[in-house]
């Protein structure tokens, strides 16, 4: 089977999807952000028998020669390389710009001009904003309520264009949000398990009330392996959503349950976003990727959580998260 490209390889999702394409019998070139500590992210943390099957790449996304240099030998590629943190958005907007719309049109150009087979663009459910209407699905006005999610707006957008324009054989995948091993310490599930796990009896927390629609990380792994094995889904965006939606509190309550912790749930006013960036509900339609793929989410919120507890409660890695700073 010839190559896929898969960027942001080194990251949460990234190096989930590239486990598991190894996994699946795909040939895949692992692109990865180069440093001088010759760190491959999360991808060093993989079995030697899935490291010894990858061809890596270390590269920065924001050059344009570098990418089309990874993409040469490549039927495919997999964009996910991105700045991801919203509160970081707000401090650091100029490097949005620069590695989620100016990298992503560095991609394009290279699928286009290889003649790429397939090109999956990755999307966020942050684009919709607070939903209007639910479930939320990909014709949902879109909302730029934060620096991160208007960069990744004019993505998509550019994205689009290039289907239209030069017929590039794209398809812009919509994870809602995503959950499991791996995942960084600035997104809220691994905020509150580290916290719990690191004996915290105070758990901080910014907005109890804001609703998410929570997939499981191996269940968004294969709405990205089904979107490329899919014909019908070229020129297409598509959520991966679960159509079920939690609040942070409940969501908080429940993780407090699995873990057996006796802690206290803190809201912290640092942890707050403005209130006009704040994104209150999100709960996503996935109508749209089960008719043209096939694909349903397998794990429940329950059973998702308890792996990635299991997985937090290895000390070796919890060790790489600091549950006592503020990870914006």
């Amino acid at each position: 089977m010839e190559k896929i490209l898969v960027t942001g390889a080194d990251g949460f999702i990234g190096s989930h999807l590239t486990e598991e394409l190894v996994k699946q019998g795909y040939k895949v070139k692992a692109f990865v952000y180069y440093n001088s500590f010759n760190s491959w992210g999360w991808l060093d943390t993989l079995p030697k028998e899935i490291l010894d099957e990858l061809e890596i790449f270390s590269g920065d996304i924001r050059d344009s020669f570098g990418v089309k240099e990874a993409a040469k030998d490549c039927r495919a590629i997999l964009h996910l390389a991105a700045l991801i943190a919203i509160p970081f958005s707000y401090y650091s907007p100029q490097s949005y710009v620069q590695t989620n719309i100016s990298g992503t049109l560095n991609v394009l150009q290279a699928a286009r001009e290889l003649d790429v087979e397939r090109l999956l663009i990755t999307s966020t459910s942050e684009v919709y904003g607070t939903a209007m209407e639910v479930p939320i699905d990909e014709n949902h006005k879109r909302q730029g309520q934060s620096p991160y999610s208007a960069t990744k707006i004019a993505a998509d957008a550019l994205a689009d264009s290039f289907y239209r324009s030069f017929n590039v054989p794209i398809s812009i995948v919509r994870p809602f949000n995503t959950f499991g091993p791996r995942q960084s310490a600035r997104a809220v599930i691994p905020t509150i398990i580290t916290q719990i796990l690191s004996g915290e009896k105070h758990i901080k927390l910014g907005s109890l009330y804001p609703t998410r629609d929570l997939v499981y990380v191996k269940d968004t792994v294969q709405g990205f392996i089904d979107i490329l094995n899919s014909e019908n889904a070229i020129g297409q965006e598509l959520n991966i959503a679960t159509q079920q939606e939690i609040s942070i509190g409940d969501l908080a309550s429940l993780i407090i349950r699995l873990t057996g912790g006796d802690v206290e749930i803190v809201s912290d006013s640092e942890r707050l976003r403005p209130e006009k960036s704040e994104v209150y509900r999100l709960l996503g339609s996935n109508e749209k990727i089960s008719r043209l793929t096939n694909w349903r989410p397998s794990f429940s919120l329950e059973e998702g959580l308890k792996e990635t507890i299991q997985w937090f409660s290895n000390r070796e890695n919890l060790s790489k998260y600091k549950s006592d700073i503020y990870n914006k």
